[in-house]
C-alpha cells in the first residue's frame, strides 16, 4: 500500500474520516453512493476517509446531509465519552 504524506496531521482530520467511513458502512453506502448524494467527486470522499483532504464546513455538511446525521457527529471523538 502506498503511504500518502501529509503535511498537516491532525487528530480531528483522523476523527472525521473514521466517523465518515463508520456512518458509511452502517448506511451500506459504497464511496461513489455517498459522493453522489452528497454531489462531491468519488475520489474526494476517498481522499476524505484516507484524512489527506482539508474539508470545509461546507462539505462536512453535505456529507452528513447524505449520511443522515447532525454535522457534529461527523467531528465528535465516540472515544473521548463513552457515555454518550
Amino acid at each position: 500500500m502506498r503511504r500518502v504524506k501529509r503535511n498537516h496531521p491532525d487528530a480531528l482530520r483522523d476523527i472525521l474520516a473514521r466517523n465518515i467511513r463508520l456512518l458509511r458502512a452502517q448506511n451500506s453506502m459504497s464511496q461513489e453512493t455517498l459522493a453522489f448524494e452528497s454531489g462531491l467527486n468519488r475520489t474526494y470522499v476517498s481522499d476524505i476517509e484516507r484524512g489527506v483532504r482539508n474539508v470545509s464546513i461546507d462539505n462536512i455538511s453535505r456529507l452528513a446531509k447524505a449520511l443522515g446525521v447532525p454535522a457534529w457527529t461527523l467531528l465528535k471523538d465516540q472515544g473521548a465519552d463513552s457515555s454518550a
